[in-house]
């Protein structure tokens, strides 16, 4: 097999031996990007117009925050986010503040607000809902999520492009041990988007035929590791049951710092 420079990071993850090589390329990406938003992103404005309008989900904050590198640069990319979005909150938030200053002045206004605010104050239209929805969005944003998605998604692609032309690829990935179930979904997706008809179909059934004997491979490890706590079997050789917990965990829900 030709190596091009797009499959090299494919091929390099399929080649260790873990629960989920798409996790491996995952936690590398994401480990490249917090380097870039605590360097060289400082130096590029359509960077910044990036972070100021996103900024970070709390995940990515932390592990930002936790590198205990550049704390300046942090600072000055919050600064600038948190300065951006005052803004927009500002503008939402002053229909609320005008009517509740009208209230001082006329109590006949109460109902009229909270008609419009909605039952518990949860508004489906009024003053609010601009400022809701502004929140929400706010909330579901992130400049590291969006680049992982995106370039998870080119990863996708070689990945179906290198199982549907490579005989060679096609065998080590049939030699893993499935994947976590976060990217069994993504996988699944992918071959919709990527494969044609029968070469789906035949990727779908190699693949969940593949994850559902390794989830019935790692609940067993995970079984024997809970009896290990009963001391009948304090004498017992543990296999390969020691780390099964962290594993289980990130076979249901992706990568993880858990050791």
């Amino acid at each position: 097999m030709k190596e091009k420079i797009y499959t090299i990071p494919v091929n390099e993850a399929f080649d260790q031996d873990c629960e989920c090589p798409l996790c491996l390329l995952e936690s590398k990406l994401e480990s490249e990007y917090i380097d870039y938003y605590l360097g060289p992103s400082l130096m590029e404005p359509d960077c910044r117009i990036d972070t100021n309008k996103k900024g970070f989900c709390r995940r990515h904050y932390e592990q930002l925050y936790n590198r205990q590198e550049n704390r300046l640069g942090l600072g000055l990319v919050t600064d600038t986010h948190i300065r951006e979005q005052l803004g927009k909150i500002r503008q939402a938030g002053q229909p609320l503040i005008d009517a509740a200053k009208d209230l001082k002045s006329n109590s006949s206004l109460l109902g009229s607000l909270a008609g419009k605010l909605g039952v518990k104050g949860q508004a489906a239209s009024g003053p609010s809902a601009k400022l809701v929805e502004l929140l929400d969005k706010l909330e579901k944003s992130c400049t590291i999520c969006g680049r992982l998605e995106h370039t998870m998604d080119r990863y996708l692609d070689v990945t179906m492009y290198l199982w549907s032309r490579e005989e060679e690829f096609r065998k080590k990935f049939s030699a893993k041990k499935g994947f976590c179930l976060v990217h069994l979904k993504m996988l699944i997706l992918a071959a919709e988007k990527y494969l044609g008809a029968n070469e789906c179909r035949k990727f779908l059934g190699i693949l969940l035929e593949q994850q559902i004997e390794n989830l019935d491979r790692i609940e067993k490890e995970l079984e024997w590791f809970t009896k290990k706590f009963d001391y009948r079997y304090n004498d017992a050789p543990w296999g390969n049951s020691k780390d099964a917990l962290p594993r289980s965990i990130q076979k249901l829900k992706g990568y993880s710092n858990l050791k």
